[in-house]
Order: C-alpha cells, then structure tokens, then sequence
C-alpha cells in the first residue's frame, strides 16, 4: 500500500531481458534501508525487490506489468518516481494507492500557468475506468487531483515542488504515463455495473 507521494526519484542503472520479463537495477539513496522481498513503486508500479548491490537494487517485472504499464518503455538512465510502502500508523498524505496500474495513458497537453502546470492525459476509454472531478488519480505514482475531467481524458494541475520532485519535470507532449484510479471510484463503478 502506498500513499502517492513520491520519496525520491532514482535512475535506472541496467535493464536485462530475462526470457518475456525485465530485470530493472535502479540506483537510489534509499537502497541502503531496503531488504529482499520488499515492494517499492516505480512510477506507481509496485515491484518487489530481488536482489540488492551497492547503491543499486533490482526489480523484475513480468510479462503483464510490461504490458499494462509504460515500463516496457524504459531506457538506462530514465528517472523514475519511487515510493516505499507506506508504515503503519503514518499519515496518509495522499490517498490510498494499490501499485496497481489501471493502464497508461498519453500527455496531450503541457500548460504553464504562472507558477504551475497543467498536464492533460489521454487514456483509452474502452477500459471503463473513470475520473471525476476533484477526484483523486494517480500519475506515474503521484498522487493528484483531477480537474477538467471528461470522458477519456482529465487534467491536473502541478505545483512547482511537485514538478521539481518528480519525473513531471521531464514530461512532454506524447509521453506515456502510468494510471491508477481512485479504488473506492473503483468499487463503486463495479458495483453500479453489476445491478444493470
């Protein structure tokens, strides 16, 4: 479980294709504090930690992660949003986020607005996953809140710490992103579809 804020952001150190999954070394100043068999999001991916070396670690993700979520597109020395699960007890600064990317989505629109930005994202609708407005959402394992919300796409508006402490610093128009949905939005859609 995480909470959608992002503690650091790491770079990729070493991508190695093994048989249809990928082994990504990620360097970190966190890595000294990690231990084999924890989870920690990448761009909101939660990935279990397999093996730890120096100021690196490594992750593995799996055919169907690489397929619903844009690390098929990583390249050495990319830098990621990273986030370790959140401690029991600790404030929850964000809002509930799994780790479990709904799917992705592209950067249609970047907005300067005197001090923040605007960022909109473009998502295939056929998925039936859903934003509303002021609602919560989260990009590439940030934790935000939707404004504009339209049927297949939203935006969200960035504040200058949000954009200096992450990866929306490095964002363009086309850049594929990462999703995941409110989980209560979630249940309650599933819900109102299975009493039709």
């Amino acid at each position: 479980m995480f909470t959608g804020i992002i503690e650091e952001l790491g770079t990729v150190a070493n991508l190695k294709t093994n048989q249809e999954n990928l082994d990504i070394t990620v360097r970190a100043n966190f890595t000294s504090e990690l231990k084999i068999d924890q989870s920690v999001a990448h761009n909101g991916v939660c990935l279990t930690v397999v093996s730890i070396e120096g100021d690196t670690y490594t992750v593995t993700a799996i055919k169907e992660t690489l397929d619903k979520t844009n690390l098929i597109h990583l390249e050495e020395g990319q830098i990621l949003n990273l986030e370790r699960g959140m401690k029991l007890g600790a404030r929850l600064d964000g809002h509930i986020v799994q780790g479990h990317v709904d799917q992705i989505a592209t950067c249609i629109n970047i907005k300067e607005a005197d001090g923040s930005w605007y960022f909109t994202f473009q998502y295939d609708p056929s998925l039936s996953n859903i934003t509303i407005e002021k609602g919560s959402v989260t990009v590439n394992g940030v934790s935000l809140t939707v404004v504009n919300s339209k049927k297949n796409e939203f935006s969200v508006a960035i504040i200058p710490f949000t954009y200096e402490h992450t990866n929306f610093n490095t964002f363009k128009v086309g850049t594929v992103v990462n999703l995941e949905f409110d989980v209560i939005g979630k249940y309650v859609k599933r819900i109102t579809e299975l009493d039709r």
